[in-house]
């Protein structure tokens, strides 16, 4: 089998890659990813060498580079994208391009595959909105309320479209909020983790109500090798760990296990169109025999020890984020 990884050397895509090989099949990777700014050589440095594995360096927007990754690839998994919410609002027209033309790159090559077996698009439970009662459906009205969510969701249906349209043979994923291994450290559990290690407050939006189910980064991993295996063409899958939580709750589990209080934390000011509560039912997923191993406890536990060994790893990469990020994005509320 012969996987293409878009964004490969990205959080979650670096994660798979490894997830691929420790299976132990039979396989060859291809990694396709331009390394902007969240895309890490460092995450792929244990497969370098390897005759199994290859990099390539391109944007999924350049028609050229995308037929010579694809040729002869049995899978595409395609996690690239623009991806933070804030950087959306500050700048949409990226996102625009990357998440729904990048992908449409994608699919057009796709469909002159003819061994292709399966085209795996990474959307994100964000597509949907917020949801402040029960939980989101494969099926559910799809409102998401920012212009990255809006541009995961315009990629995703292109991908159901050439499905119909063409029998590709697309399946279609949307997963909640990812953590572990090497996130990087803009994103909030990363960002707390590392602030608290440099002896600084961690921003928390508003009052910090705002409810996030969260997924060990390596349980979403199994989702998707299972759907690659049994997922049903056309179809979309929800992936959710069942571990709802209020970020204040999640930013007091952060400072327990650091050995910190309160005093660390720092009210900002909200996000504007900020989704309230995020919460998905993937029974769908579930009857295929897939669940989430990593308990959040455990999950956060573990994410702590990797950052605070692996500090060569992320220093550079915090020393060159947006300032915003550390301090609050959209300033400060209150002092304390």
């Amino acid at each position: 089998m012969i996987y293409l990884v878009t964004g490969g050397a990205g959080f979650i895509g670096s994660n798979f890659v490894r997830h691929l090989y420790d299976t132990g099949e039979d396989i060859q990777i291809r990694v396709l990813d331009k390394l902007t700014y969240s895309g890490n050589l460092e995450n792929l440095k244990d497969f370098e060498g390897r005759p199994d594995f290859k990099f390539i360096k391109g944007d999924i927007c350049d028609a050229k580079i995308v037929q010579t990754a694809m040729q002869g690839v049995d899978v595409v998994v395609n996690f690239a994208a623009e991806a933070a919410v804030d950087r959306s609002i500050d700048d949409p027209q990226s996102f625009i391009k990357t998440d729904i033309f990048g992908v449409y790159t994608l699919l057009e090559e796709a469909r002159k595959q003819s061994n292709l077996k399966r085209f795996i698009q990474i959307s994100t439970d964000e597509v949907y909105g917020h949801i402040l009662k029960g939980s989101f459906k494969e099926t559910s009205e799809l409102k998401p309320r920012n212009p990255y969510a809006a541009s995961k969701l315009g990629g995703e249906r292109l991908a159901y479209s050439f499905f119909e349209t063409y029998k590709l043979p697309v399946v279609i994923t949307r997963a909640s909020n990812n953590y572990g291994p090497f996130a990087y450290p803009e994103k909030v559990i990363p960002l707390f983790i590392t602030n608290l290690v440099d002896g600084a407050q961690v921003p928390v939006f508003g009052e910090g109500r705002q409810v996030r189910d969260w997924l060990y980064v390596e349980d979403h991993c199994r989702a998707i090798k299972m759907l690659v295996e049994r997922g049903i063409n056309g179809e979309v899958y929800n992936v959710g760990g069942d571990q709802e939580c209020e970020n204040i709750d999640l930013t007091r589990k952060i400072l327990a296990i650091m050995g910190k209080d309160e005093r660390s934390i720092k009210f900002v000011h909200d996000r504007p169109g900020h989704d309230m509560r995020y919460s998905l039912d993937s029974k769908k997923l579930l009857s295929l025999g897939w669940s989430p191993q990593v308990g959040l406890e455990l999950g956060l536990k573990l994410t702590v020890k990797w950052y605070l060994e692996n500090e060569n790893w992320w220093r550079p990469l915090k020393n060159n984020l947006d300032p915003r990020y550390t301090k609050g994005f959209w300033g400060a509320k209150k002092e304390g």
